[in-house]
């Protein structure tokens, strides 16, 4: 794998976060426009145009205030859908040690500490900037790991929060909610009403409908895509700079890798935030599994270990 310096990756990371947001509201109101189209009666397209002009304020509210809510409440949101809860430094002196060792060592902000009341051994790090950064650990990640291989996995993280992929997976994860969210309320608006309405192309705009679903989920992959597996590669290769201990990460991983699973996990979406897929396996083997964001952690180990 190529290197990239950090100020190249943050500068891209950047750029991916501008390129979501820009390209984010164009698609949505195309999707709109699409639908209310192929849906609308009425065959004078200054027609569908007005009742467009009509629509598209609310559809761009919604989506407004969903982001905000989202982008403010992402920490809270999260740790609902993990079952996190906050670390207190008296609980675990030694991992806000490690943590602030490595924060000293790189001139990084201390992280907010949050552990997952989980046998299993995973973590991840989330947050859009220095006040909501946050490393989060499960309780058998914590307890199973020896000090080298736990600092291994926090300094992968840090160099998540470093590189701005948090920001960027953040902004993804939001994306894909709208999407998914817009997509179903659509399908179901036409399927109650136009079916049970008894309107001759009912079924041609359901067809439309699972049509314009379909390209919105395309987009989702490739809003995922917009953080891409080399991102994984690019921590690991972080955390192998910063500690000086490519072999403790790569130690630290295969030991993950027999034990990733959080019962609490069950959204793909917040699974992609993960050092390693933390849902049950037959997931990892659906569709959406080829388009995963995380290389194969077994390929991971052998470039670490290349370094050692």
């Amino acid at each position: 794998m190529t290197y990239v310096g950090i100020q190249t990756q943050i500068m891209r990371n950047n750029f991916k976060s501008i390129l979501l947001v820009t390209a984010f509201p164009l698609v949505l109101i195309g999707m709109v426009y699409a639908v209310l189209f192929f849906s609308s009666q009425q065959k004078d397209p200054e027609e569908v145009n007005d009742l467009f002009l009509r629509v598209i304020p609310f559809v761009i509210l919604g989506t407004f205030l969903w982001f905000v809510v989202a982008w403010f409440f992402h920490n809270a949101l999260i740790q609902m859908a993990t079952g996190s809860r906050y670390l207190e430094r008296s609980e675990n002196k030694r991992v806000y040690n490690l943590v602030e060792n490595l924060c000293i060592s790189r001139g990084l902000k201390m992280p907010h500490l949050f552990i997952i009341e989980d046998d299993s051994l995973n973590a991840f790090a989330s947050g859009i900037n220095e006040k909501t950064y946050s490393v989060t650990l499960s309780r058998g990640i914590i307890n199973k790991l020896n000090d080298e291989e736990l600092e291994g996995v926090i300094a992968h993280e840090l160099s998540h929060i470093r590189n701005r992929d948090v920001r960027l997976m953040i902004i993804s994860i939001i994306f894909v909610g709208i999407f998914a969210f817009v997509a179903e309320m659509a399908f179901r608006s036409l399927r109650f009403g136009a079916l049970s309405r008894g309107k001759k192309n009912g079924g041609l705009l359901l067809l439309v409908v699972v049509v314009v679903s379909a390209i919105c989920y395309l987009i989702a992959i490739l809003l995922r895509f917009g953080i891409s597996r080399s991102r994984e590669y690019m921590a690991d290769a972080g955390a192998a700079e910063m500690t000086r201990k490519p072999y403790a990460l790569a130690s630290a991983l295969r030991k993950i890798q027999n034990d990733p699973l959080i019962e609490a996990v069950t959204r793909r979406d917040v699974a992609q935030l993960f050092i390693e897929n933390p849902q049950p396996e037959e997931s990892k083997f659906s569709i959406s599994g080829l388009f995963s964001t995380h290389p194969p952690i077994a390929k991971r180990i052998e470039l670490l270990e290349q370094f050692a």
